[in-house]
């Protein structure tokens, strides 16, 4: 039986993430006391006690998310003297979850991936003045339909437009990315195509389309004074849906992410293809649902709390 490790991405944080982990184990603390020193501020705090508004910040948000799912893993590890390279085949991450992914499987340092976060979402969010773009999630339609809508959404318009599909996450359920007016329009389209449901999200920027390019020109250069290491076991990457080892490859695809499309529903089944039967989400319990939708018959476990370790412990 193959196991992946898989780690969420933005919108699985939330005010009191992490500190039952904290509180229940010393690996988890040394771990989010590691990156609050990288950050050089109480991040950890933040997680525990908010503001909520303050740690949805996307500067504040990546680094957390990817602080509690590394929390999370290390408490495995120590608690049942376990190796990611001995349970786990595969590693793949939702958008900054690759991130994740890659710390986890030793490509980059705890304190590197933090800062390289907090770079990451610093840019993200500077890339596109407030109110320009946004974000919207088409649901009931499949991918090839949100293509459509897309270019009839710029055909539609005044020329000059951004719209994407910025991320694929599992049948039926496409987010899209661009300019305002862009995303609008493409929100009517859909209702008129059949969307079961497409509503606008209360993002603070436009993920994963081409206005993120400023970002990822940030990223090309931070990530190209990065220590990487090969990692421990293949990375199942958001831009291709592919495995990959060679560590240049993994930098040029970090910084594609930044502008492409995040290709889970791909790469989940990518994963099965290889011959994955069972995923573990360590930091969250997002994921889980999305792969059931995608791949029904592989078995989805978690480690959010100290409650779920010997479940999982039993299980691998």
């Amino acid at each position: 039986m193959g196991t992946a490790f898989i780690f969420p991405g933005q919108g699985s944080q939330a005010v009191g993430m992490g500190k039952a982990l904290a509180d229940a184990s010393a690996a988890a603390r040394q771990t989010l006391q590691e990156v609050d020193e990288a950050l050089g501020q109480s991040l950890s705090r933040l997680m525990f006690e908010g503001p909520e508004d303050a740690l949805t910040l996307t500067s504040n948000a990546q680094p957390a998310i990817m602080a509690a799912s590394i929390a999370a893993l290390h408490v495995l590890e120590q608690d049942g003297n376990i190796r990611l390279a001995d349970k786990a085949a595969l590693v793949s991450g939702h958008s900054l979850g690759e991130y994740s992914a890659l710390a986890a499987a030793g490509v980059f340092t705890l304190a590197d991936t933090a800062r390289l976060l907090r770079t990451r979402g610093d840019a993200m969010q500077a890339a596109v003045a407030p109110g320009e773009g946004a974000m919207a999630a088409l649901l009931g339609l499949d991918r090839d339909a949100v293509e459509k809508v897309v270019a009839d959404a710029l055909a539609a318009g005044p020329g000059g437009e951004v719209l994407a599909a910025a991320n694929d996450n599992a049948p039926g359920q496409v987010v899209i990315s661009g300019h305002k007016t862009a995303v609008d329009r493409a929100i009517d389209l859909a209702k008129a195509a059949g969307a079961r449901r497409a509503m606008p999200l209360a993002v603070s920027a436009p993920f994963h389309c081409a206005l993120m390019q400023p970002a990822a020109d940030v990223m090309a250069e931070a990530l190209g004074r990065a220590a990487m290491q090969a990692p421990l076991v293949p990375l199942v990457a958001n831009v291709t849906a592919a495995s990959v080892t060679d560590v240049e490859s993994i930098r040029r695809l970090l910084v594609e992410q930044v502008t492409a499309t995040v290709r889970w529903r791909e790469s989940v089944e990518a994963m099965a293809g290889l011959g994955i039967t069972r995923m573990v989400e360590f930091g969250g319990k997002v994921l889980g649902p999305m792969v059931k939708r995608i791949a029904p018959d592989i078995e989805c476990l978690s480690v959010a709390g100290p409650a779920d370790i010997d479940a999982v412990l039993k299980a691998l």
